[in-house]
């Protein structure tokens, strides 16, 4: 991440602890069931969401997860993520500054990276990408979703996003959804449909 990065996330969980409307706004409420509707399996062992922000996703993934490993990059957002799951036992806030600080000895079925691709430069994308897939058990999940109108912190297009983690994950692409507003994929090593996997198809 830039300086540039640095100070305005510094900035913006300075002046307001839910930044983007994350708790407020029906556009976040429903990318939120729309991701989580987009996931395969219904439960999942241990799972890690670099990126968290205020963690309202976090808190959704938790029901779904027995252990959940979540960060961000600026302490501002890891202090809110913090609160916002301090009931939750099973998550685990961190300060993470990625690709450097991916978990290096940890195994994940599920890796969810939302709204942080975009902000990566295209070779700390690629990084992010190898780390996520060797973290990866071997019917691991992983899900990207991103927001497609520009702005000005933005280093890579989504489409880019999601094109340099289709090539450098090499695993079957289960959902793709596009939007005029975001796109979310998921990438599985286990190719098999949810019919598939409850043996009805």
């Amino acid at each position: 991440m830039t300086d540039d990065l640095h100070g305005y996330f510094a900035a913006m969980y300075g002046r307001d602890e839910d930044p983007y409307g994350l708790r407020t706004r029906w556009y976040e409420e429903r990318k939120r069931q729309v991701l989580l509707a987009a996931l395969p399996q219904q439960r999942y062992h241990h799972a890690y969401e670099p990126g968290c922000g205020a963690a309202e996703l976090t808190v959704r993934l938790a029901e779904r997860c027995d252990a959940l490993l979540a960060s961000d990059f600026d302490p501002g957002a890891c202090e809110v993520a913090h609160r916002r799951t301090a009931h939750l036992s099973h998550v685990r806030i961190e300060t993470h500054q990625l690709p450097s600080q991916w978990p290096q000895t940890a195994r994940f079925d599920l890796v969810v990276l939302s709204e942080i691709g975009y902000f990566l430069s295209r070779d700390a994308l690629s990084q992010v990408a190898i780390r996520a897939r060797d973290s990866l058990t071997d019917g691991g999940t992983l899900v990207s979703c991103n927001w497609k109108p520009d702005f000005d912190l933005r280093q890579l297009s989504t489409d880019a996003v999601h094109a340099l983690l289709h090539e450098t994950l090499q695993m079957t692409s289960l959902v793709r959804h596009d939007e005029a507003d975001f796109t979310l994929q998921v990438w599985s090593r286990d190719g098999r449909s949810v019919a598939q996997r409850e043996g009805w198809a």
